[in-house]
């Protein structure tokens, strides 16, 4: 699943009448930066959610033909990150998923991000495996960082300390069951990652090269010169 429902506040005027997903990054909309690491790593069917200018992203899913998408509508209200994956749980089953945002962007040397989380993956110890980046390697953050991380790769989040040295990107494997279990309808995956944090559930995976977050122009100024 690609969560691409946000308004994208922070982009304006860029956001003023597209979607977010849409934007043109290095001479490509956003969104494909995540689209297509998705189709090398074998996904075949990939669930996207819409609000605003949905129209918009729709037309452009359809005109893609590298695999089958599937669009899962917020049209009628925003409903978060936990909620949305839970509302789309018609179109994406029960097995375990890859869930990514659509703002992230990443340059890396080594083996390939989405095939590398496949083969670390281990459903009989994890509930989520997440992609967590020392802070000095990312770009487009301004937040204290989120998580440390024990020698087994369990994820601890920082919780009232100052400052933690990972900061975890929406790039990740997850069994959906907790999620569609929760009783509420709007909800924060990090809700579900803390939960699975203190059942020694949640594990990170730290991967080599940049990762950015498309938050804001300055960010995407800075996300295409990182690209570079």
């Amino acid at each position: 699943m690609v969560m691409a429902a946000g308004l994208g506040t922070r982009m304006r005027p860029l956001t003023n009448t597209l979607p977010k997903a849409l934007i043109p990054v290095a001479g490509k909309p956003l969104i494909d930066f995540v689209l297509e690491p998705l189709v090398a790593a074998g996904v075949q069917r990939i669930v996207v959610n819409v609000h605003a200018f949905a129209d918009q992203l729709e037309a452009y899913l359809k005109n893609r033909r590298d695999a089958e998408y599937l669009v899962s509508d917020e049209r009628a209200g925003l409903l978060e990150t936990g909620g949305g994956l839970k509302h789309a749980r018609a179109l994406l089953g029960e097995a375990p998923i890859f869930v990514c945002n659509s703002d992230y962007v990443w340059r890396t040397d080594g083996p390939p991000a989405l095939e590398t989380l496949i083969e670390a993956w281990d459903p009989a110890e994890m509930d989520a495996l997440v992609t967590v980046i020392p802070k000095e390697r990312t770009l487009g953050f301004d937040t204290p960082g989120d998580f440390f991380q024990a020698a087994d790769g369990r994820l601890t989040h920082r919780g009232e300390r100052a400052d933690a040295p990972l900061h975890a990107f929406g790039i990740e494997i997850l069994d959906p069951g907790p999620v569609y279990a929760e009783p509420r309808e709007r909800f924060s995956l990090r809700d579900i990652w803390f939960a699975s944090s203190d059942q020694g559930r949640l594990f990170g995976l730290q991967l080599d090269g940049l990762w950015m977050q498309v938050g804001d122009p300055a960010a995407l100024a800075a996300v295409e010169a990182g690209l570079v």
